[in-house]
C-alpha cells in the first residue's frame, strides 16, 4: 500500500444514507478500496456545524451510518473507518489553517455560499459553519490523503484546500502537506423522488438504504413522472421524469431501458409498468444490503468496536503529520 494514492471520502451523521450516496459515492468506494488505502471519515464534527442544538441526533447517528457503510460492503480489513471528533488533532490542524485563510475568500467559496442560502443563515451564519472548507482541509491533509471523490458541487472545497496546502509549504519552506487531486463521481446528484430538487433526508424525498421492500414499493409508486401522461396509450416525456432518471442509474440492463423509453416516449406504456420495473431493480440492489445490514445490527458493539480501531490507527497517522506540521512551524518545543 505504501506507494499507493491515499483517499479520504466520508459523510455527515445526520440520518441514514440513501440511494443517492450509493450511486454517487459508496459504490466507489467498495472498488476503491481494491485499489488505494482508504480512509472513510464520519464526519460528526462537521455535522455539528448545523446540528449544534442536538447533538445526540448526531451520536446516535454514527451507529446508523457505520451499519450503512458495512451493508453496501466497505471492508474494515481493506477501508480505514474512523470517526473525526475522536482525532484531535484535525482539529489543531484546522486552528493552523484558519491564519493561511481570510473570511472574505471563505465567503467567496461557491459550495459555502450556496449551502448559507439553502439553510437560511443569512447574516447569522455560525463560525464554524463557514469554516468548515478550513476543517476538510484538515481531514484531508492530516491523513496526507491525496485523492478525493466528490460532486461538482465539492470541487471549491478540494481547490480551497490544495491553496492551502500551497501557502502552507510556501511559508514554512516545506514539502509536508500534500495537494489532492477530485475524483468526480460519474453520476450526478440524484433527483429527490417528488422530482422537485436533489435527494434529501431534510426534505423527506429521499429513498433510503435500509428501507425495506414495502416502502420501497410505496416510495417507488409515489415517484414523479410526466405528469401529461395521463392514459397509457398517450405519448410521454423522458426529461425530467424521475423513474426513468432512476432506471439509468440502476438498472444494468441498458438496452431494455432504452426500449422501454421509446415504448413509452410513442406511446402504450404505462407509469406503473414502468414503476414495477425500477421497484424490481432497486430491491434486488437492496436486498444484500439489507441482510448484510441486519446481521451486524444485531452487535453494535462490534460495530462500534470495528469504528474505535480505526480511528486509533488514523490518530497514529494524524499525530506523525502533527510531529511533521509542528517542526515545520518551529513548534516542536521537546
Amino acid at each position: 500500500m505504501a506507494n499507493k494514492k491515499i483517499i479520504l471520502t466520508g459523510d455527515r451523521p445526520t440520518g441514514p444514507l440513501h440511494i443517492g450516496h450509493y450511486i454517487g459515492s459508496l459504490a466507489n468506494r467498495v472498488k476503491l478500496q481494491d485499489m488505494y488505502k482508504q480512509y472513510v471519515l464520519i464526519a460528526d464534527m462537521q455535522a455539528l456545524t448545523d446540528n449544534y442544538d442536538n447533538p445526540q441526533k448526531v451520536r446516535d447517528n454514527i451507529l446508523q451510518v457505520a451499519l450503512d457503510y458495512l451493508a453496501v460492503g466497505i471492508d474494515p480489513q481493506k477501508s480505514t473507518i474512523f470517526i473525526q471528533s475522536m482525532i484531535p488533532q484535525i482539529a489543531e490542524l484546522a486552528i493552523i489553517y484558519l491564519n493561511l485563510v481570510t473570511v472574505s475568500r471563505l465567503k467567496r467559496n461557491p459550495t459555502v455560499k450556496t449551502e448559507i442560502k439553502q439553510r437560511g443563515f443569512g447574516e447569522n451564519v455560525p463560525a464554524g459553519f463557514l469554516i468548515y472548507p478550513v476543517h476538510q482541509a484538515a481531514d484531508i491533509t492530516v491523513v496526507k490523503g491525496t485523492l478525493v471523490p466528490v460532486g461538482d458541487d465539492q470541487l471549491p472545497l478540494i481547490e480551497q484546500a490544495n491553496e492551502i496546502v500551497r501557502t502552507f509549504n510556501r511559508i514554512y519552506n516545506c514539502s509536508v502537506l500534500k495537494e489532492a487531486e477530485a475524483m468526480i463521481s460519474p453520476v450526478s446528484r440524484l433527483t429527490g423522488i417528488d422530482g422537485k430538487a436533489k435527494m434529501s433526508k431534510s426534505l423527506g424525498n429521499a429513498l433510503f438504504l435500509s428501507d425495506p421492500a414495502d416502502v420501497v414499493v410505496k416510495k417507488v409508486m409515489s415517484m414523479y413522472t410526466d405528469p401529461d401522461h395521463l392514459r397509457a396509450s398517450d405519448p410521454g416525456k423522458i426529461e425530467g421524469n424521475v423513474v426513468f432518471t432512476y432506471l439509468d442509474a440502476f438498472d444494468a440492463d441498458k438496452d431494455q431501458v432504452q426500449e422501454m423509453k421509446e415504448h413509452y416516449q410513442r406511446g402504450g406504456l404505462g407509469d406503473v409498468v414502468v414503476k414495477k420495473r425500477l421497484i424490481e431493480v432497486l430491491n434486488n440492489l437492496l436486498e444484500p444490503m439489507r441482510n448484510r445490514r441486519a446481521d451486524y445490527a444485531k452487535d453494535p458493539a462490534a460495530v462500534m468496536k470495528i469504528l474505535f480501531e480505526g480511528t486509533d490507527r488514523t490518530r497514529e497517522v494524524a499525530e506523525q503529520t502533527m510531529k511533521e506540521v509542528r517542526a515545520a512551524m518551529c513548534l516542536d518545543y521537546r
